[in-house]
């Protein structure tokens, strides 16, 4: 009983550490993570969701597969069946071995689509215009109702490694955000794993998303199109802060990253740098 009482006070602060440090570091990876990093978006609560039925119907196909192959190994056993069936069809059986795969993709097929119309459907409420970029080997940001741009590198001495920028996305909390994502030499991928978010950014392509974030922090993602030599140098930092802060930050964001009439600086930043 002793032992029994350990264990389980052992397995229950294991449980309260991870739950802590899950809540500490939400928005990066952690050591031995095999889950999603919790959802801070709609977008990404309906893809945990899919998951979780996604798994739960693979876990029951897992363990019906096991059944039947565990009756077959002890039933039709050559000692215990010496002489086996001569059968060869059976109409009945092979109805349902047709008939249920169908009935799952189904099940798998109506929640799909309509996740995917969600992603693709952006709200008529849209706050916020942005759009990204991918160079090689970093982003750009355009904020379309604000006039102004910037470009984001890979922060080298800053922390968490390879994931902080020298200059962060920065959005209103509870905002619906229109995305606009491209790119202007190969094809990148912008990846957000908390938002739920991975959609390839392709050169003379124009991709619509949008995100709306339910929580401040700071979230971190990477390119996840192999994309050349600086591949990994390719973070993505997103600050998701209050209406009265961002306010403030664009005030700052305008005088900061000031260029002409368009829109189109970190282009041209990126001309000048090469």
């Amino acid at each position: 009983m002793r032992i029994g009482r350990s264990v389980f006070s052992i397995l229950g602060a294991l449980a309260l550490l991870v739950m802590a440090a899950g809540a500490a570091f939400a928005a990066q990876p952690l050591p031995w993570q095999i889950d999603f990093q919790p959802a801070v978006t709609p977008i990404a609560e309906r893809v945990h969701d899919f998951n979780i039925l996604l798994s739960v119907i693979i876990v029951a196909i897992s363990i019906f597969v096991m059944i039947l192959l565990l009756v077959v190994m002890v039933k039709f056993r050559r000692s215990a069946n010496p002489n086996p069936s001569k059968t060869t069809h059976n109409a009945l059986l092979e109805v349902v071995w047709t008939v249920i795969p169908i009935v799952i993709l189904v099940v798998i097929a109506i929640p799909s689509f309509r996740l995917l119309y969600f992603i693709d459907k952006v709200p008529d409420d849209v706050g916020l215009t942005i759009k990204v970029v991918g160079h090689q080997w970093y982003w750009s940001y355009e904020y379309q109702d604000h006039k102004f741009a910037f470009d984001a590198n890979l922060d080298e001495k800053a922390k968490p490694r390879l994931l902080e920028t020298d200059n962060r996305v920065v959005l209103p909390v509870n905002t619906t955000v229109r995305l606009l994502l491209t790119a202007d030499d190969v094809i990148h991928a912008w990846t957000v794993p908390a938002f739920g978010m991975k959609f390839d950014t392709i050169p003379g392509r124009l991709v619509e998303t949008w995100v709306n974030v339910k929580k401040e922090g700071v979230y971190y993602g990477q390119c996840s199109e192999l994309c050349g030599a600086r591949h990994s140098k390719m973070p993505i930092a997103v600050e998701v802060v209050s209406k009265e802060k961002f306010t403030a930050w664009v005030a700052d964001a305008k005088k900061k990253f000031a260029t002409g009439p368009d829109t189109t600086p970190a282009i041209a930043t990126a001309a000048v740098r090469e």
